[in-house]
C-alpha cells in the first residue's frame, strides 16, 4: 500500500463519539502536503489511526452548507 501524509491543520468539532475511543470529527487535514480539505471520517484517540470518510474541496462544503440549511428549514 502506497504511503501517504495526512496533517490535521485544524479541528473543527467532533461530530459523535462511539465510546471505544472513535470519535467521528470535522477536520482541515492536507493530504499529502496538498491545500487542505473539509474532511468527515472517524478517528482514533491520538489521530494515529482513521476510517474511511470523505472529503471536501471549500465550494463542495459550501454546497452541503446550503443543502443541510434548506433540509432543516423544511
Amino acid at each position: 500500500m502506497a504511503e501517504f501524509k495526512y496533517e490535521i491543520v485544524e479541528n473543527l468539532g467532533i461530530l459523535s463519539d462511539n465510546g471505544k475511543g472513535w470519535t467521528k470529527e470535522l477536520n482541515l487535514v492536507s493530504w499529502n502536503e496538498r491545500e487542505p480539505k473539509y474532511d468527515i471520517r472517524d478517528w482514533n484517540d491520538d489521530h494515529s489511526r482513521m476510517r474511511k470518510g470523505i472529503t471536501l474541496t471549500s465550494e463542495e462544503a459550501e454546497i452541503l452548507k446550503n443543502i443541510l440549511i434548506d433540509e432543516f428549514n423544511k
